[in-house]
This record gives structure tokens, C-alpha cells and sequence, in this order.
């Protein structure tokens, strides 16, 4: 597999206080399998489906207290190098740049809202083996409540070009490398709870919405949105049962016309 071009999304992980416990709710949900754990890496444990790489989930690392989250990487030629412009462009690096034995190179930061993220130089771990499939990753949105800073942010880290959604009941943005569209961005409302951070949200394909989302709740998962239905797939958005936000989306129920956009840079 060709590594991913710089800006792509490319690997999702999680931690989770019982580890156990979240490798049976997303292999139930999911259907992911699990690899062995590596105590040399912290018991990072990959997790596949159909046998192709898709996510990874971990413990947490001795001290932290942070809540259970995905975290979406970004493909980076050169970490040290992004790092630079996560700085130069008002962000805060918070982990890294640190080699991660010859499976590459990470870091995690933020951007100047708060939103977290990874950024992944990869050596021989290249990323997501799978997209866009039943069980792995199919898409991502940065919910943040300064959406000007965000806005502002990830176009000056990673080269993006920017689409704005012409609705006036919403304020959402497109990031795009080329004719690829890559992240989306949705201004945090009212119906966020205050004490909520901003975050980037995961999606991850399935075949029924409404099947995975029973599925979900009876695992001890909460629903806050849907299913619903969009020109890009029927989805809802869920907490796992430890407290990780994530989506659900079912690409081949599509309904409706596709929204308006217009270039912004």
C-alpha cells in the first residue's frame, strides 16, 4: 500500500480504562478481531477486519487520567516538520515527535480550539489496511466552538483547500487535498454541552444503521443523534459504553440531493 499523501487521514486508536471490556463492544459491533497485545508498546492491540488493519486500542499509559477518545492521525511525511507548523500556526503539541520502533513516527496535539488529534510518519505501519468498508474507518468531522480558529488551522498545517456548506442553519466546512475530500468541520451549539471539549468525531462504516445502533445500545452504548438519513449514508452518532464518542454510517443508504458548496480557498 502507497503511503497516504500528507494531511490524509490515516489510523484511528483509542485508549480505554478496561480494555477487555472495549475489544468485546467493538468486536460485537464491529466485528473486529484482535492481534496480540504489545506490552513493549503499552498493550497496543491492532484490531482488523475482514483481516485487514483498521484501528487499534490500548490501556492507558501509567498517569493518565484523560477520558476514554478516539484519536484521528493524519499521514505526515516528516513529524518533526509538521510539529514546526502545528506551532507556527497557533497549536500546541502535546506528545511526540516520537519514534514508535520501525512502525514509524507520532505526535498528538492540538489546535488552537482544543481540538485533539495525531499526526503518523509512517515506516513499516502504513495505516488503515481497509476504508470505507463494513468495520473500519469511513469518514471524520472537528466539532469545535471557535470554528474561525479551526478554520484557519488545519489549511495552514496540511495544505488544505476549504468548501463551505451553503446552508444557513448550519456552519460546516469542507478540508480537501486536491480532489479528495478528507475532513469535515461542524461548529459546536447549544446542544453541546458545555463541559463537552471539542474533538474530531469518527465514522465508522456498517452495513445497517439501524441494526448497529440496536446493537450498540443493548452493549450498554448511548445514542445522541439519529439514525438518520443523508446523500452521503444513513448514520447516527453514539458513545461506547467508557465514554468515546464515535458514528456509525451506512454509505449505500444514501437519501436526498447533494448540499451546495462553495470555495473558500
Amino acid at each position: 500500500m502507497a503511503v497516504q499523501p500528507e494531511g490524509t487521514p490515516c489510523w484511528v486508536d483509542a485508549t480505554f480504562t478496561d480494555l477487555e471490556a472495549a475489544k468485546s463492544f467493538y468486536a460485537d459491533l464491529l466485528g473486529w478481531t484482535y492481534g496480540e497485545s504489545s506490552p513493549e508498546y503499552g498493550d497496543y492491540t491492532q484490531a482488523y477486519a475482514g483481516g485487514k488493519a483498521v484501528a487499534a486500542l490500548a490501556p492507558p499509559m501509567p498517569g493518565q487520567e484523560s477520558p476514554s477518545a478516539w484519536c484521528l492521525y493524519f499521514a505526515s511525511a516528516d513529524a518533526a516538520a509538521t510539529a514546526d507548523r502545528i506551532r507556527d500556526a497557533g497549536g500546541q503539541v502535546d506528545m511526540g515527535p516520537m519514534e514508535v520502533g520501525d512502525f514509524g513516527t507520532m505526535l498528538i496535539a492540538r489546535d488552537p480550539s482544543g481540538v485533539s488529534f495525531g499526526v503518523w510518519q509512517a515506516g513499516t505501519h502504513e495505516g488503515f489496511e481497509r476504508r470505507g468498508e463494513s468495520g473500519s474507518f469511513a469518514w471524520a468531522e472537528a466539532f469545535t466552538r471557535e470554528p474561525e480558529e479551526t478554520d484557519a488551522f488545519f489549511p495552514a498545517v496540511f495544505r488544505y483547500k476549504t468548501q463551505r456548506m451553503e446552508d444557513d442553519a448550519v456552519d460546516f466546512k469542507l478540508f480537501k487535498l486536491g480532489d479528495d475530500t478528507v475532513l469535515g468541520r461542524m461548529k459546536m451549539g447549544e446542544e453541546f454541552p458545555p463541559e463537552m471539549p471539542p474533538y474530531i468525531n469518527v465514522y465508522f462504516a456498517v452495513e445497517d444503521c439501524d441494526a448497529a445502533v440496536e446493537k450498540a445500545t443493548q452493549r450498554g452504548g448511548q445514542l445522541h443523534f439519529g439514525p438518520m438519513d443523508t446523500p452521503f449514508g444513513r448514520f447516527a452518532a453514539l458513545t461506547d459504553p467508557q465514554g468515546a464518542a464515535f458514528s456509525v454510517i451506512d454509505l449505500t443508504t444514501t437519501r436526498g440531493d447533494m448540499p451546495k458548496l462553495s470555495d473558500v480557498s
